[in-house]
């Protein structure tokens, strides 16, 4: 096998996966918006309070963006962000697509997880 045949199939499998995060992110925008609406948020939150609110589905949704589209996804996340009220977390969804060649990496899943599990763990085992 060639290197230019190697590379050609390796740039398929990376369109293949590009066009299924696209679909799949336009199908997770039509039920975010049909089923989540408004995530109250407490007023003032941080970042981290606000991915403790926030549903799995909008930040997995934000990664799919990134992944689809890379920095062209910023738009299109900051408006998201913004109506369904969790301003806190546009900025770094901004900066997270904005960084060339991190499609790959879900930051905002990784945060989620974190925000959710460990950082909720943590503050209930100081509340003891």
């Amino acid at each position: 096998m060639e290197i230019s045949d190697l590379l050609r199939t390796i740039a398929l499998y990376f369109d293949t996966a590009v066009l299924i995060a696209l679909g799949l992110a336009l199908l997770l925008v039509w039920f975010v918006f049909r089923q989540v609406r408004k995530i109250h948020v407490p007023a003032g939150a941080d970042f981290v309070v606000t991915l403790q609110h926030t549903p799995f589905v909008v930040v997995l949704l934000i990664d799919l963006l990134d992944f689809a589209l890379d920095f062209l996804s910023a738009p299109i996340a900051w408006v998201i962000l913004d109506r369904l009220g969790l301003r806190a977390l546009r900025g770094v969804s901004v900066v997270s697509a904005a960084v060339p060649f991190t499609q790959p990496i879900p930051l905002m899943t990784l945060s989620w997880l974190v925000a959710r599990f460990v950082l909720r763990q943590a503050d209930g085992q100081a509340g003891s």
